[in-house]
């Protein structure tokens, strides 16, 4: 009974557990709930924050593997992998500053051209840092691109610009435009800013040892012995030293320097050259010695083998350039360089049969317009003598001209072919284009000026130094020319006389420049002036055709009779341009009026104008 009495009571009790256990339930569970969603929240923002670290630490990680990678791969010499390497850093970081150093860097040492566009972007990242413009300009110099490297060195702000490596750069800069007034101008600067780098002392020095002042000649020549023993800059130095040793006839030197610079680790077969151009002035002999021993090591390399024909062609050996070509293999002759170095030696011994058949085979690859220039020199020299039409020839030179056409490289080849055949008409219109290039246009504008000095054409010999005195301000003989030439044909007459005394302010004692600024000055009513300038001039210069007219017109203005009879005769009969002549049909004029009429006493002929036998260079206009 007891039992069944309490069991019931056990029952209730539970039920009431149960009732409190769920009423319990029902009144928390949505607190529970929130619990567990805000422990799953911070688990999972934990899980992103440590993803996101652990990425972020992975990739920086990825970062400095790879540019440890490229630049380990840059110092080895690997350039490939040193660039395929950075490529892959860029890819993931397009901005990444070291990649685009280490692709630049292992562009400029395997000569590509691309590293002109890394060295843009680094300078686009870095707009004022001078450096990076520096190197873009320098970048920009070394594959032609010179109005990229103008647009850079303009970026370097002006308070900068007077670094030593800013000038050196410039300098650089000008002489790529044929401005070598300021390139030495510039290198001056930057040896002036930092004069124990011995970088700057060398471009100087092998720039000033062609100088025509003995003084900057003699000091070049100086460093350039103290830099022929160290290191760097050994083999440039005797090579530089060895050419004016040569140039001066100075052969006991020039052995000595020949003999170092075969000794030099860093010689190339271009040096080989170099030391023939020398023996073969001191020894026959031994120069014959030489070239046979040379010949074989030659022969071992297209490029070498080619070199050494183009040299024996340059230097009166196209003969024995034919004879040995003759001796040698076909299969040493089958490269491109060769084909166009046997095809000139053909050319210069006047073998035209030996030409034509030469360039009517062969696999001539990007010297296809070549072969066909020489065909087509060969056919008009041939047919020339027969008196046959040049109509041959004219297909055969347009074919060479469309194939070169747009590409500066083959033009000018092609010009300084038409030029050395004396084609003036091809060779004009081909100097004219080439002339559109700014780093050939100084050769380009300097060819037309020879062309057009040689045809009496004035006029256009007038804007061709215009171009030149645009491209070269600074240059002292050019702004003579320009302007003497400018008052002979009435153009431009007060811009000419600014120019002559610009120049006579900047080389007084250059006889172009003073007979010019005298001759300026005579055309003002100022004759006393003008004659007080020539008078300081050596007597033996004035007696050079083109400066013995204006002398000669002084002196008629002056009524020196006797004096100015011997200028005339310098003159009269020579080579002179068409104005000159009307010059010094001018000046027999005055002297006929002045013979023809008494005047009172002539006042004694300066000394230094006396008469002297004439014989010196040509002026360069």
């Amino acid at each position: 009974m007891a039992e069944q009495i309490k069991h019931p009571r056990h029952g209730r009790v539970r039920q009431l557990f149960l009732g409190l256990e769920s009423c319990f339930q029902r009144q928390f569970w949505p607190a529970r709930f929130a619990v567990m969603v805000a422990l799953v929240a911070v688990a999972l923002l934990v899980g992103v924050l440590l993803f996101n670290y652990g990425s972020k630490l992975y990739e920086n990680w990825r970062q400095t593997h790879l540019l440890h990678g490229a630049t380990a791969f840059l110092q080895e010499g690997k350039l490939s992998k040193a660039t395929q390497t950075a490529q892959e850093l860029l890819r993931r970081h397009p901005d990444s500053l070291p990649a685009l150093y280490v692709l630049a860097e292992a562009a400029e040492r395997q000569n590509l051209e691309e590293a002109v566009s890394w060295r843009g972007q680094i300078a686009r990242l870095l707009p004022k840092d001078v450096e990076s413009q520096l190197n873009l300009a320098s970048a920009a110099l070394r594959f032609g691109k010179l109005d990229l490297a103008r647009r850079a060195l303009d970026g370097v702000p002006s308070s900068d610009r007077d670094s030593a490596a800013f000038h050196v750069v410039a300098g650089w800069l000008a002489r790529t435009e044929g401005n070598f007034a300021e390139q030495e101008e510039q290198f001056a600067s930057a040896v002036k800013k930092e004069p124990k780098n011995d970088l700057y002392q060398f471009n100087l020095a092998a720039l000033q040892i062609h100088s025509g002042d003995p003084e900057k000649s003699t000091k070049a020549r100086d460093t350039l012995q103290r830099l022929s023993t160290v290191g760097p800059y050994r083999t440039g130095a005797l090579r530089a030293l060895l050419n004016d040793a040569v140039a001066r006839n100075d052969l006991t030197a020039a052995d000595n320097f020949a003999q170092q610079l075969q000794i030099s680790p860093e010689i190339t077969f271009g040096d080989y050259l170099l030391c023939l151009n020398f023996y073969r002035k001191l020894d026959q002999k031994k120069f014959r010695v030489i070239l046979d021993r040379v010949k074989p090591f030659a022969a071992r390399d297209p490029s070498d083998l080619a070199s050494l024909i183009d040299w024996m062609n340059q230097n009166g050996l196209a003969g024995d350039a034919v004879k040995w070509i003759d001796k040698l293999p076909e299969g040493q002759l089958s490269s491109m360089p060769t084909y166009v170095a046997v095809a000139d030696a053909y050319a210069t011994v006047k073998n035209w049969s030996r030409l034509k058949s030469w360039t009517r085979t062969g696999m001539w690859g990007d010297s296809e317009y070549l072969r066909l220039a020489y065909q087509a020199i060969a056919t008009r020299q041939s047919r020339s003598r027969s008196g046959d039409p040049n109509t041959d020839f004219e297909t055969l030179w347009y074919s060479a001209e469309q194939l070169a056409s747009e590409q500066p490289e083959r033009e000018l080849a092609l010009a300084r072919l038409a030029s050395r055949w004396q084609f003036e008409k091809e060779s004009e219109e081909l100097w004219q284009r080439v002339a559109e290039n700014p780093p050939m246009r100084r050769e380009a504008l300097e060819e037309l000026r020879r062309l057009y000095r040689k045809k009496n054409e004035t006029a256009k010999l007038y804007d061709v130094l215009q171009r030149l005195h645009e491209t070269s301000p600074n240059e002292a003989p050019i702004t003579a020319d320009l302007a003497r030439l400018g008052l002979n044909l009435d153009q431009n007459t007060e811009r000419s006389r600014q120019l002559a005394k610009e120049t006579y302010d900047r080389a007084p004692n250059e006889v172009n420049c003073a007979v010019t600024y005298a001759f300026s000055l005579s055309r003002l009513g100022r004759n006393a002036d003008a004659l007080a300038i020539v008078q300081n001039l050596p007597p033996d210069q004035l007696h050079d055709p083109h400066a013995a007219v204006y002398v000669a017109l002084l002196l008629a203005e002056a009524n020196e009779i006797e004096p100015a009879n011997e200028y005339i005769a310098a003159a009269d009969g020579q080579r002179i341009y068409p104005e000159e002549q009307k010059l010094l049909d001018e000046a027999k004029t005055k002297l006929a009026i002045a013979s023809a009429t008494p005047s009172p006493a002539i006042s004694p002929v300066p000394s230094q104008l006396s008469p002297t036998p004439a014989s010196t260079p040509k002026q360069s206009l």
